[in-house]
């Protein structure tokens, strides 16, 4: 039963938003149909167009790179590819912006190489277009491609590649004709999660000059005050989210692979010479570099001048121990509903307990503006209808009890990553033998015995990981904490929007990069996964 109600608050903000829409006028829908939606769905469908193809091209290429070849540096290039994971979308666009201002460090030192004075006289393209928003959201998604299609690539049977050379294909052509078809799946799956951050982006896109669905969500309810309009664009949302899911399913409709029962052998990497080996080494390194490097060495400095000017101020102080303590509290949560769930599904591995599995892991799917604007809707209606019994009862009007409390924000955590956590506890709980629940049986411990002295402790390094795993995503998320945080509640990343939005970055370096070097933890932890299946 807890593990149904678990999965039922994930349906009630598709629910809310559908009550929602519905209340809407029929001129408020074709004025919304008309004016908003075909520039807002356009924009959103050429930001995912190009986003997906450069994640797709880089993370598939540097895939290959790393692990059909040998060149200088690969061993830490394997690991340190990872990194932009580390930087959030809206912090790349904020360092960007910053580093390629008129006035910025990159653009002053071309002038005074060319022997230019003023801005008026030189300056490069803006990069608040579309080409600028496709350019660093691939930057930093493209490990969502690399991850999978390496591994992918890192596990085929070396006995294929040596079938293909011995029916004449040269080893240049090994990645068209056999690699890449046997890794569909791998960049399937790859490009739709990196379609789905693009779609949850709020940051980025605004600062950027690309008004996506998401923004244009945003704006009719906070600007507008519209919110069955703001819910309806939601709703569209929505769909473009199940499409996006259906297309990628349809396409790996009738793919199978499989590999020997014996021991797959990795391929061997061949050694590169002359110029192919720097060649190499540069066309990995440079997303490196492009990704992480330059953005997080920009926000240290500008960290560290700003510091030595000001130092740490009090209210930064205040918004970390908000990011940190909200962070936690939503951590705990979403573990213990994963363990739940995840649980029960062992202990009885029916249809049904499928099916409540999947609905309690869906609210990862949808975009963190939809799961917060549902929320919004749904914990309103919540507040008016306790105020009313509370005041009529009790005399005392209670205020915002849910959205005031920020239990609102944490609903919101815990919708949207549980899927993280229920993923985490099955993977420790995967590799525990049956035969040990039995064995538990027998010497007397019930359910909560066995799950207390057998699973809980053999689990502790999943339960860890996946523990991680959803603190920093809570850290960074930014739409839903825009949307639901309590009235004069902040956090690093509501923090470092406001001020990227008056145009002061200077004053949000220091959060910016805090969030990146909290953000480099998971990046360890999945750099020790991947080197524990070479």
């Amino acid at each position: 039963m807890a593990s149904v109600l678990i999965a039922a608050l994930t349906l009630v903000p598709i629910l809310a938003l559908a009550w929602q829409a519905a209340q809407g006028s029929e001129g408020l829908w074709s004025h919304l149909s008309r004016h908003v939606l075909p520039h807002a769905l356009g924009q959103t469908l050429i930001l995912m167009a190009g986003v997906g193809f450069l994640t797709a091209a880089i993370g598939t290429g540097i895939a290959w790179l790393v692990t059909a070849y040998d060149f200088p540096g690969r061993r830490s290039l394997e690991w340190a590819l990872l990194l932009p994971l580390a930087v959030p979308t809206y912090i790349i666009a904020y360092a960007y912006l910053d580093m390629l201002h008129p006035l910025g460090p990159f653009q002053s030192a071309i002038r005074a190489v060319l022997g230019f004075d003023s801005p008026r006289d030189f300056r490069l393209p803006d990069i608040r277009s579309m080409t600028g928003a496709i350019l660093l959201l691939g930057l930093v998604l493209y490990p969502y491609v690399y991850l999978p299609v390496r591994a992918m690539f890192m596990t085929q049977a070396a006995n294929l590649v040596e079938v293909a050379h011995t029916l004449g294909t040269p080893r240049r052509h090994i990645l068209w004709r056999v690699a890449l078809p046997l890794a569909r799946p791998a960049i399937a799956v790859g490009v739709s999660l990196a379609l789905m951050e693009t779609l949850n982006d709020i940051g980025a896109s605004e600062f950027l000059g690309v008004r996506s669905l998401t923004i244009s969500v945003y704006t009719t309810w906070v600007t507008r005050s519209d919110l069955a309009g703001a819910a309806q664009i939601a709703l569209a949302m929505l769909v473009l989210v199940v499409a996006l899911i259906t297309l990628e399913r349809w396409a790996r409709r009738k793919q199978r692979y499989s590999v020997s029962a014996q021991r797959a052998r990795s391929m061997s990497r061949q050694p590169l010479k002359g110029t192919a080996r720097w060649m190499a080494m540069g066309l990995c390194l440079l997303p490196v570099l492009l990704g992480f490097v330059l953005p997080a060495s920009h926000l240290a400095i500008e960290a560290w001048e700003r510091f030595q000017f000001a130092g740490l101020s009090a209210r930064l102080v205040t918004e970390a121990w908000n990011t940190f303590a909200l962070s936690a509290l939503a951590t705990v949560a979403v573990l213990l509903c994963g363990l739940v769930v995840a649980y029960t599904a062992r202990l009885f591995p029916q249809r049904g307990m499928q099916a409540v599995h999947r609905m309690a892991s869906l609210g990862y799917a949808m975009p963190g503006t939809i799961l917060a604007l549902g929320i919004l809707i749904a914990a309103g209606g919540f507040d008016r209808w306790i105020g009313r019994m509370i005041k009529d009862g009790l005399g005392v009007d209670p205020g915002l009890v849910l959205i005031g409390s920020g239990l609102a924000l944490g609903y919101a955590y815990l919708a949207r990553f549980l899927a993280i956590s229920i993923g985490s506890v099955e993977a420790g709980l995967s590799r525990i033998p049956r035969s040990y629940d039995q064995s538990a049986r027998t010497l007397g411990h019930g359910i909560g015995g066995t799950l207390r002295h057998v699973h809980l402790p053999l689990s502790r390094a999943a339960l860890a990981a996946g523990g991680l795993l959803v603190f920093v995503d809570c850290m960074k998320e930014l739409s839903a904490t825009l949307l639901l945080r309590p009235l004069n509640f902040e956090t690093l990343a509501t923090h470092l929007y406001g001020e990227a939005a008056r145009g002061t970055y200077e004053e949000a370096a220091i959060a910016a990069l805090a969030i990146v070097v909290v953000g480099i933890l998971p990046v360890i932890l999945l750099a020790r996964v991947g080197r524990g299946i070479q």
